[in-house]
């Protein structure tokens, strides 16, 4: 049963040509693509958007790529002083376009259930359980990753590629077919689904044979190429990719992760100094809640790469919209090369299961900053191309 507020108390945004890559289904955030012939009109959307959220009573989370962000701080500025209040806040985030898209829409799906200042907090956290890159067939002029001589040299030999992860660890290396499945730097929780997009078609041969059965999806998405994706990654020879957990609770234990404090100021829960809508540097632990405390004491923001949630308390949030099939049970982050997560849902040293039914709390409204409580519905969107590995 939905326990969800009424309305969502955040708007979230997206300062970029980046459109939506439709895994979370119809829940979307709403894209502005920053053009125009002059710093006014590439603005004036999304100012008047911010307007009418605040207006509404809502808060604004501006999302903008950090390698291109000069007129997305801009529309933040202009946004901020046409409304004379603290319910904007600008993000940069330092991700590719196609996993930025993702992080987006996720935000916006999660919106209805935790407070504002926990969707801006998850923007750093979610990132972290992904997997997303690209193969490129040349570094020549890739200015988003730091390139050393040697790499810039091998490009200019034709059998030569390299595989460049963005998150949750920033690394290039070339690529060597026989060795994907032993470098990979993350797996995320299975089972996991692989999204993949390119400006040519022609060139995924090397990439198909790779990184897609060392990952072992059970759904695979061709997605067109993102606008943005040649800017980035410095050539439009690559296949950018995002791979991500299809587990129903993957969003769930991605938030139960987090452990904020209650800015002084605005009184929102944050995880970063100065808080995100009012720039406040003061913080107030969160009240105690009647069962147990949120988040979970001795929390971090990167909790054991193959346990779940602690017992008792890890609150159940919305089930992560997924078009593949659940295969499995899964723990609270993904395992790393040889980590493979409890076979029973246990954590370890004998720690009880995790079945989200065993932490779910009896229903009932709760306040600010309680709302990660809510449950959501279960949403699964029909995924555009799908086949099973």
């Amino acid at each position: 049963m939905s326990r969800a507020l009424p309305r969502s108390a955040t708007a979230v945004a997206l300062l970029a040509d980046v459109p939506s890559t439709g895994h979370v289904g119809e829940v979307r955030a709403q894209r502005f693509a920053m053009h125009g012939d002059g710093i006014g009109e590439r603005c004036a959307a999304f100012v008047d958007f911010a307007r009418a959220r605040s207006e509404a009573g809502q808060k604004v989370l501006a999302l903008y790529p950090s390698w291109q962000c000069e007129t997305a701080v801009r529309a933040v500025n202009f946004a901020r002083g046409a409304t004379r209040d603290d319910h904007i806040a600008g993000i940069a985030v330092d991700l590719s376009p196609l996993a930025l898209s993702l992080v987006a829409d996720q935000l916006a799906y999660l919106t209805p259930y935790v407070p504002p200042g926990m969707v801006a907090a998850l923007s750093d956290e979610l990132p972290k359980h992904l997997l997303a890159g690209a193969w490129l067939r040349s570094v020549s002029n890739l200015a988003s990753f730091p390139v050393s001589l040697r790499q810039q040299m091998g490009s200019l030999a034709p059998s030569v590629s390299y595989l460049a992860y963005c998150t949750p660890e920033r690394s290039l290396e070339r690529m060597r077919p026989s060795e994907v499945a032993r470098t990979l730097p993350f797996r995320p929780v299975r089972p996991v689904q692989l999204l993949c997009s390119t400006p040519d078609p022609t060139i995924t041969g090397l990439f198909d044979d790779s990184l897609p059965r060392a990952i072992a999806p059970v759904a695979t998405r061709r997605l067109p190429a993102q606008p943005l994706g040649p800017v980035y990654w410095g050539t439009s020879k690559y296949v950018e990719f995002v791979a991500l957990s299809a587990h129903p609770q993957a969003l769930a234990y991605a938030a139960s992760s987090l452990r904020t404090a209650l800015c002084t100021w605005c009184g929102e829960p944050t995880r970063s100094r100065p808080c995100p809508f009012c720039a406040g540097n003061a913080t107030r632990p969160l009240p105690p809640r009647p069962n147990g405390p949120w988040p979970p004491q001795g929390g971090s923001a990167s909790p054991p790469r193959e346990t779940g949630p602690p017992p008792g308390s890890a609150p159940p949030l919305p089930a992560h919209p997924r078009p593949g099939p659940r295969t499995e049970a899964a723990p609270a982050r993904g395992h790393r090369q040889g980590l493979e997560p409890p076979r029973n849902g246990s954590a370890r040293n004998g720690a009880p299961p995790t079945d989200p039914s065993h932490h779910r709390r009896p229903p009932g409204p709760e306040p600010l900053p309680d709302l990660t409580t809510h449950t959501l519905p279960g949403h699964t969107p029909e995924a555009h191309s799908t086949h099973p590995r």
